[in-house]
């Protein structure tokens, strides 16, 4: 049995991989920032910590006495730089933070969420800071393993679901460019059992994989598949990305706004890999994304 510390906790990946780390059998204590306790309803049993990833580490590293592994989880698809709420700050320097507190701890093993696409050249900014992350985790001499998902899709997920409303409010649903860009979106069941069962797998120590599902589909395509498990006719109306790209820039500091520049970057490349090391590593089976969307909208 372990002692996981999971940060991110009360997001929507948070709430799944706190369910299967306790499936494992684990005790989890959760990172926990004051007044997000209520995310947390129904989870009684386990341990709460209250903090914040931007804290010094000597406060993370009160947090985590006594546990053996770190699974770290918070992210931003978004900024809010008069907050202070950045993808640096965020991905990048909350990791070290992190990373350093666990190290004081005396944390053998840790566990990363970063994203399909991170690369030290990539063109989003959100790419390129998970990739710093990425680094950080790979010098920290934690016997680490770093996971990167592609589109995850689950009850209360942020773009399937949003996707989903849209087919069944909108007579016509705008597709951003020309809707060639490809998925590969994978249920959040793996991405939680991959996170749980790596904790006490020693063949990940060291290790990045690719968390992608078992489809790869254009925007089109998911938006048809969407339709049919929603019982739903969907007609779309392409937005060329030359008008997209002076709005974004203009009103993506506008809460309301859909997608800010570096989204767009995002939406104009693919957002593929192969899962195959991810699903024998880790005993798992590629579920067909029509009967995953079917079970999610049933």
């Amino acid at each position: 049995m372990h002692r996981v510390f999971v940060t991110g906790a009360t997001g929507f990946v948070g709430r799944a991989v706190i369910q299967a780390v306790r499936a494992e059998g684990h005790v989890v204590r959760c990172l926990v920032r004051r007044g997000s306790e209520p995310d947390l309803h129904g989870f009684e049993a386990i341990e709460r910590v209250e903090g914040d990833v931007l804290a010094p580490p000597t406060t993370l590293e009160a947090g985590m006495a006594g546990c053996d592994t770190v699974i770290h989880l918070v992210g931003i698809i978004r900024e809010h730089p008069a907050r202070g709420v950045t993808f640096d700050r965020i991905h990048h320097g909350a990791t070290l933070n992190v990373l350093t507190a666990a190290a004081r701890a005396g944390v053998r093993r840790y566990v990363h969420m970063s994203a399909l696409g991170a690369e030290a050249h990539a063109r989003a900014r959100y790419h390129q800071t998970k990739w710093a992350a990425e680094e950080a985790v790979r010098a920290s001499g934690l016997a680490w393993t770093i996971f990167r998902p592609s589109v995850i899709y689950g009850a209360g997920d942020g773009f399937i679901s949003m996707l989903a409303r849209m087919v069944r409010r909108l007579p016509v649903v705008p597709v951003i460019g020309d809707g060639s860009q490809r998925l590969q979106p994978v249920p959040i069941e793996h991405v939680a059992a991959g996170f749980a069962r790596a904790v006490s797998l020693e063949t990940s120590a060291k290790q990045t994989y690719a968390i992608a599902g078992a489809d790869v589909v254009s925007i089109h395509e998911l938006l048809a598949l969407i339709a049919t498990a929603l019982h739903r006719r969907v007609r779309t109306m392409a937005v060329p990305l030359g008008l997209m790209r002076p709005m974004a820039q203009a009103f993506h500091r506008l809460p309301s706004f859909p997608v800010t520049p570096d989204q767009l970057l995002m939406l104009e490349e693919d957002n593929t890999g192969d899962a195959r090391p991810f699903y024998e590593t880790f005993g798992l089976t590629p579920v067909p994304l029509a009967r995953g969307l079917g079970d999610m909208f049933r």
